[in-house]
């Protein structure tokens, strides 16, 4: 029998059409009056969660005034995403198969981004910039921090055509890490570990403050400050990820929080740079907010918790979630993507309360309804289980490895229904060796 929590998501509830009906997206226009706008998913590996976060980044482009994309990606590989849908000079790239190795997105997991539902987003975007002036185009950009080598060598690049001298300063300091950029994780052990350790936080700080001092100069060789603006991003995450490799040895700093203060404060910058309202995709565990789920009890915070500490209510997050179906992820990192079935969620958990409405998919905006329906917030403030589904899935262990508690009317100011869900429709299931220090540990892989 249906749950009291289902009839609450029953009440409230408002049934979509498909995706690929020309309203479906129109259901999310009361996400358009904040100034950032969290999509999340509850899988990186999952169709419907693409394809509706695509068409509604589609309806706030076109009717809200939003022109900022932001990802859970590393800033380099979003970056030749930018440059291609605005036509940016340098070196552009779209997803395609059978792509060179340069090619964005290339280490594990290859799926989260290259896959058909980003691809048809990436040339929509291409195609509406085309038509418009250059200060109105839509762009592309990485929040994240696991592009140590590709950042530092982008910062190279970038000196050498500006200031030589600056340039083999550069490689000289950069030079103290390069050995361990294809395995950062071993810079971070030896640190701990080794007695002969030659720490490069220094040498990466000065490089980055010298970069900074410069801003002025670097700034006035390109008319907008686009160019100066990655390479200063491409610096700081380099000084981040150093931190970031060395903290995973030392538990009285965890690198989970490392990583979401560079989103948030990547983000910041970012907001500065291009100004107006930002779209922001990444996993509900990067934007539901921590303090209201299990990793508060880790000492665990995330992105989503300092867009609301920080900006207030003009943050909005919308939460994803599924029953069953199927999913694309490996079973251990750096394996070859699988199409897995998803176990039916479990009966103490808000996707079971979501299943028992009988609701094939549904919007369910948790701030305008609680605001107005006492007993429905108070249904909305119990702690149950959810289901958290990185790139990596283990369907034998789902409790253990994906499960956490969760109040849903404090995490999420609205949540996304599909009852039975697909793999997304990956380009390449086979996947590049990646080094296992770029696995993170909650929940698998976000």
């Amino acid at each position: 029998m249906p749950s009291a929590i289902s009839d609450v998501f029953s009440k409230g509830a408002k049934l979509l059409p498909p995706i690929t009906d020309k309203t479906f997206s129109s259901y999310f226009d009361f996400l358009g009056s904040s100034r950032i706008v969290l999509l999340g998913d509850a899988s990186h590996g999952t169709s419907e969660f693409y394809h509706a976060r695509a068409e509604i980044t589609k309806r706030l482009i076109e009717h809200h005034g939003f022109k900022t994309i932001a990802l859970e990606a590393d800033w380099p590989d979003a970056e030749s995403l930018d440059r291609y849908v605005r036509q940016r000079p340098g070196p552009q790239a779209n997803i395609e198969k059978d792509v060179p190795d340069g090619a964005p997105f290339k280490r594990f997991p290859t799926w989260m981004w290259r896959n058909r539902e980003m691809q048809d987003l990436v040339h929509w975007l291409r195609d509406r910039n085309a038509a418009l002036p250059k200060t109105e185009r839509s762009g592309v950009f990485g929040l994240d921090l696991y592009s140590i080598g590709t950042s530092l060598d982008a910062v190279i690049k970038y000196l050498d055509q500006v200031d030589l001298e600056m340039a083999q300063k550069a490689r000289r300091r950069y030079g103290c890490i390069q050995p361990y950029v294809d395995e950062p994780s071993r810079y971070g052990l030896e640190s701990l570990l080794s007695p002969d350790f030659e720490n490069c936080e220094k040498k990466i700080i000065a490089m980055l403050r010298d970069l900074m001092k410069k801003r002025l100069d670097y700034s006035s060789m390109h008319e907008d400050g686009e160019e100066f603006h990655s390479a200063e991003q491409n610096a700081l995450l380099v000084a981040d990820a150093e931190k970031y490799y060395k903290s995973m040895y030392h538990r009285d700093d965890p690198s989970w929080n490392l990583r979401d203060k560079h989103m948030f404060e990547t983000l910041v910058r970012l907001m500065k740079f291009r100004g107006g309202k930002v779209i922001v995709w990444a996993h509900n565990s990067h934007l539901g907010d921590a303090r209201y789920t299990g990793m508060s009890k880790r000492g665990e915070l995330n992105l989503g918790q300092l867009c609301r500490e920080v900006f207030g209510d003009e943050t909005i997050i919308l939460g994803c979630g599924t029953h069953t179906g199927t999913v694309a992820a490996a079973d251990n990192w750096g394996g070859d993507m699988e199409v897995m079935n998803v176990v039916p969620s479990r009966t103490d958990s808000w996707e079971r309360q979501a299943h028992d409405t009988g609701l094939k998919s549904f919007i369910f905006n948790i701030k305008e309804a609680s605001s107005s329906d006492e007993t429905l917030r108070e249904k909305l403030m119990q702690k149950k289980l959810q289901r958290f589904i990185g790139v990596i899935y283990r369907p034998d262990t789902e409790l253990q490895s994906h499960y956490s508690s969760a109040i849903l009317g404090k995490q999420f100011d609205a949540y996304l229904w599909f009852d039975e869900t697909h793999a997304v429709n990956a380009l390449e299931k086979k996947q590049p060796k990646t080094p296992l220090s770029l696995e993170e540990t909650y929940p698998f892989g976000e």
